[in-house]
């Protein structure tokens, strides 16, 4: 149903699937994101487009806790 909550907590992995618009997804897609709390859960993205791509060379993140000393953080920054 359209406008439901999700009961994300039944999750381990959650798929996210949306449309490239000129390069980015649309907005709507963060604010889902934004609207739940996936801590401790799998995010895999997946993108559909019509010929633009992504835009973007993707590589996997890093959890930033505040547990990274400044010199930890700019070094890796700085390998990119």
């Amino acid at each position: 149903m359209a406008g439901a909550a999700l009961d994300i907590e039944q999750y381990d992995v959650v798929f996210v699937g949306y449309p490239i618009w000129w390069y980015i997804a649309p907005t709507i897609i963060n604010t889902f994101l934004e609207s739940y709390d996936f801590s401790g859960k799998t995010i895999v993205p997946f993108a559909t487009s019509g010929g633009s791509g992504m835009g973007a060379v993707l590589l996997p993140g890093k959890m930033l806790n505040g547990k990274l000393s400044e010199s930890e953080l700019k070094a890796w920054v700085e390998q990119f």
